[in-house]
C-alpha cells in the first residue's frame, strides 16, 4: 500500500466555513455548516461539470474523500447514483461526522484502501470517476501513472466519463496531460478557465459511441477549447459550473 504522510489533516473554522487542511492556510475541502450539501469551492462544482457527459450515472467512483464534498453532493442530487468512495488515509475518514459525510448504507460507501492497486478490481463497473486524491505534498505519484489512468479507463463501463482534478503548477502536470491522453487514446477535453489554477480533465473511455452524450459533449469542448484561455471564456465556463450545480440542486425541490 502507498505510505501515508505525517501531515495529520486539520479541521478549522475560517469565516463561518469549516475547511479540511494538510497544511495551514492550504485548504483541501471547505463546508458551509448552514448548507452543508453546497459546493463551497469553484473547482468542487467544476468536476460536477461531468453530468454534461453522463447525465445519469449509475454508479459514480471517487477516488479521494477529503471533505466529502463532492460525496455528499452526488448522495444528495444524484439519487439514482450508487457512491463508492476511495479513501487511503483513515484519519481523513474519521473526520466524516464533523463534515456530515453520511453513514456507509445501499448507495454509500466509503472504503479504506489504496486507491491505485483497489482500481484494478473495478472492471466494467464505473460510469463516473472522480479523481480527487491529494496529499500534503500534492497529487500523489501512484494517482499520476500511465498504468492508474490505465486501470481507471478499464473500471469504465462504455459511455463512462473520468474527472481528475490537477494543479496546473504542480510538476507533473505536463506529465499527466501525455499519460492520460495516452490511456484514453487522446480523448480528453477540459474547460478552459473554468476553476483557476485547478484544471479539470474530462476522459471518456475509447469506443464509446459517437452518438452517445459524452462523445458529443467531449468534441464540443474539444473545440471550443484554447491554448490560451481568455477571460470571456474563462468566466462563461465558470458560470456554466454554476449553473450546472444549480440545475441539480432545483431539480431536488
Amino acid at each position: 500500500m502507498t505510505s501515508v504522510p505525517d501531515n495529520r489533516p486539520m479541521v478549522r473554522l475560517r469565516r463561518g466555513r469549516v475547511s479540511l487542511e494538510f497544511t495551514p492556510g492550504e485548504v483541501q475541502s471547505q463546508m458551509d455548516p448552514a448548507d452543508p450539501y453546497a459546493l463551497v469551492l469553484a473547482y468542487a462544482r467544476a468536476m460536477m461539470c461531468f453530468v454534461l457527459f453522463k447525465p445519469r450515472p449509475e454508479h459514480i467512483v471517487m477516488v479521494g474523500l477529503g471533505g466529502g464534498s463532492l460525496a455528499k453532493f452526488c448522495y444528495r442530487y444524484l439519487p439514482q447514483a450508487r457512491i463508492t468512495v476511495l479513501e487511503l488515509r483513515a484519519d481523513v475518514i474519521a473526520l466524516r461526522e464533523r463534515f456530515a459525510i453520511p453513514p456507509d448504507n445501499e448507495r454509500f460507501r466509503v472504503i479504506h484502501c489504496d486507491a491505485a492497486a483497489y482500481m484494478k478490481e473495478l472492471k466494467d463497473s464505473a460510469d463516473v470517476l472522480l479523481v480527487d486524491g491529494f496529499d500534503a505534498n500534492g497529487l500523489p505519484n501512484a494517482l499520476a501513472t500511465e498504468h492508474f489512468y490505465a486501470d481507471c479507463r478499464r473500471a469504465l463501463r462504455p459511455d463512462g466519463v473520468l474527472a481528475a482534478n490537477i494543479f496546473n503548477y504542480d510538476p507533473k502536470y505536463r506529465s499527466v496531460l501525455v499519460r492520460l491522453g495516452n490511456a484514453f487514446q487522446d480523448r480528453i477535453c477540459q474547460f478552459t478557465g473554468i476553476a483557476g489554477n485547478n484544471h479539470i480533465l474530462f476522459a471518456i473511455r475509447p469506443g464509446t459511441s459517437p452518438g452517445a452524450p459524452a462523445s458529443a459533449m467531449q468534441r464540443k469542448v474539444a473545440a471550443w477549447g484554447s491554448p490560451t484561455p481568455g477571460l470571456g471564456f474563462g468566466l462563461a465556463n465558470r458560470l456554466l459550473a454554476i449553473y450546472t450545480v444549480a440545475r441539480l440542486r432545483q431539480a431536488d425541490l
